[in-house]
């Protein structure tokens, strides 16, 4: 018994030091091993490291994953779908208990659904969800995000609010909220669905409104500040009467265009409400100065605890449940965290 006892350990101590080893080149471990929970292994592979919201998500994953026990590999697609496709054969290779995947084009989630269904691993994909047909495909895979919808509707009722209270924000005073938009990438489900929904949500709330340009910025700050410039030179600031961004980053990079122009700085007749969604750092620093108006928390910390919850209980062969997860689950598949409007009344609150 002593020298199997002993092999066990070797064993054990070999595939941390490879996992260490791995850390080293570009990706990041968490968790130790304590009792039956530490000899589990959770190989994550995000889209890209270099997204605020993501960094968030990593963060809350790490700790979850040490709370528990379990060893956590995280590695950085850098935003390229083969590069992830790669990752995850390592993963496989090496053994991890299972997959926890931000995929990088959630439209090729199907390949690496069947990569994990021929080992018979638990799979979860977070933040960035697969087709149906990709999700029923697969009794051991589950999705753990938000309802983008829901982030589109909150981000139309900050700005339905702010027009209410302003009437003066309404430039031309011909009851239309004339906007631009600064998009996500074309095909995500949350560029797509925020887009669609804050704008339905202020006509709902009583107000028509009129597209003056609409582009892309991938999510990215400097993007979305080049973005916006060119919507300044192209519509003008006189005509621009709100600003909607499906994502902080892109909020806040439209807001440094605004304050190069002297706007957004404090004085009140030169002010273009701007709204983004995520609820990060940076943009509740932005709203505590003034120059944002407002964002919808996404839920880092919720969606990061929850996809461990639910490899965890994947691993151990449980039912993946409320019970198990701490969190409704939806069809057996789905957690569902919510959003939270983000306004100067509460702001303070999600401060650290």
């Amino acid at each position: 018994m002593k020298k199997k006892v002993w092999f066990r350990g070797f064993l054990g101590a070999a595939v941390l030091l490879t996992l260490a080893g791995c850390g080293e080149r570009g990706g990041d471990t968490a968790g130790t091993d304590t009792g039956d929970a530490g000899d589990k292994m959770i190989g994550s592979a995000i889209y890209k490291f270099d997204d605020t919201f993501m960094t968030g998500v990593r963060t809350a994953m790490s700790s979850q994953a040490e709370s528990e026990g379990i060893t956590l590999e995280l590695v950085d697609s850098q935003n390229k779908q083969p590069t992830q496709n790669e990752q995850v054969d390592t993963f496989i290779t090496k053994g991890v208990h299972s997959l926890a995947i931000n995929a990088v084009d959630r439209t090729a989630a199907g390949p690496i659904i069947e990569k994990a269904k021929a080992k018979d691993l638990p799979i979860v994909f977070l933040n960035r969800e697969p087709e149906e047909n990709d999700m029923n495909s697969y009794d051991k895979v589950w999705y753990v995000g938000a309802k983008a919808e829901q982030s589109g509707m909150l981000s139309g009722e900050i700005l339905s609010d702010y027009f209410t209270a302003n009437p003066d924000a309404d430039k031309n005073n011909d009851g239309t909220i004339q906007y631009v938009m600064l998009q996500g990438e074309p095909g995500h489900q949350d560029a797509t669905l925020r887009t669609e929904y804050s704008i339905s949500s202020i006509e709902e709330n009583g107000f028509k409104t009129e597209k003056l340009a609409v582009d892309t910025a991938m999510w990215d700050k400097a993007k979305a500040t080049d973005l916006m410039k060119s919507f300044i030179t192209g519509q003008g600031l006189d005509k621009i009467e709100a600003v909607i961004a499906n994502n902080d980053d892109m909020a806040l990079g439209a807001v440094e265009a605004l304050k190069a122009e002297g706007y957004n700085t404090g004085d009140s007749s030169k002010y273009i409400p701007v709204v983004g969604v995520d609820a990060t750092a940076p943009a509740l620093e932005a709203m505590k100065d003034g120059s944002l108006l407002g964002t919808v928390l996404n839920d880092a910390e919720g969606q990061g605890k929850a996809t461990i919850n639910v490899a965890k209980a994947a691993m151990a062969g449980e039912e993946v449940n409320e019970e198990s997860v701490g969190y409704p689950v939806t069809d057996g598949k789905y957690v569902w965290i919510d959003y939270v409007k983000v306004t100067a009344d509460n702001y303070e609150e999600f401060m650290n």
